[in-house]
């Protein structure tokens, strides 16, 4: 950890992310039964050693458009601000969250205390095989997910709960399921590469 205080998570800004290499689709509301689509458009830069700055929108409409740090631990980085996995397995963990507050809160469960505690396992040779020379490699291994309610409801009624919002939880279907993915690489406004799968 840093010896300096400042440890800098992120603040609302005023303008919206300006992406060069894609349009955003605008927010289209749904008449049910269709289901809402909507967008998180991110963009980022790289400053100095390893802190990293983006500016992230939820394109539905009420959503504040949010200016994120990023950092890692000394000696690589200077500790300023979380590292890229902690944002990504704490959005898992408050994705799900989110849904199981609302469907209980829709369906009229109650509720005395809800909390999750989650672990992310993952694997790297960064510290120890690009000395050597080899190619960096990293995965993760897995996820588990521990929900802890406290409530008067029969059990049948908080299992239905959990089912519910695990279907419902965007980052959940996408760890457990394949998704289109594409990434680019541009070097001076021209592509090197493009892979999808």
């Amino acid at each position: 950890m840093s010896e300096e205080t400042f440890f800098h998570v992120g603040e609302r800004n005023d303008a919206l992310p300006q992406p060069t290499q894609f349009d955003s689709k605008p927010f289209k509301k749904a008449k049910p039964p269709e289901p809402l689509e909507f967008e998180v458009v991110l963009t980022a830069e790289a400053t100095e050693r390893q802190k990293k700055t983006g500016v992230v929108q939820v394109n539905i409409p009420g959503f504040s458009s949010v200016r994120l740090y990023c950092d890692e631990q000394t000696p690589i980085g200077d500790d300023t601000a979380p590292p890229p996995l902690a944002y990504m397995c704490a959005g898992i963990g408050f994705c799900l969250m989110t849904h199981l507050t609302d469907i209980y809160t829709a369906r009229g469960i109650n509720i005395k205390s809800m909390k999750i505690e989650q672990k992310v396992g993952f694997e790297t040779n960064l510290s120890n095989m690009r000395q050597l020379g080899h190619t960096t490699t990293g995965k993760m291994q897995g996820i588990e997910t521990h929900v802890l309610i406290e409530s008067d409801e029969p059990a049948e009624r908080i299992q239905d709960l959990m089912e519910e919002a695990e279907n419902a939880c965007m980052a959940h279907f996408a760890l457990r399921n394949p998704i289109p993915w594409r990434s680019r690489l541009m070097l001076n406004g021209e592509e090197l590469m493009s892979h999808s799968g």
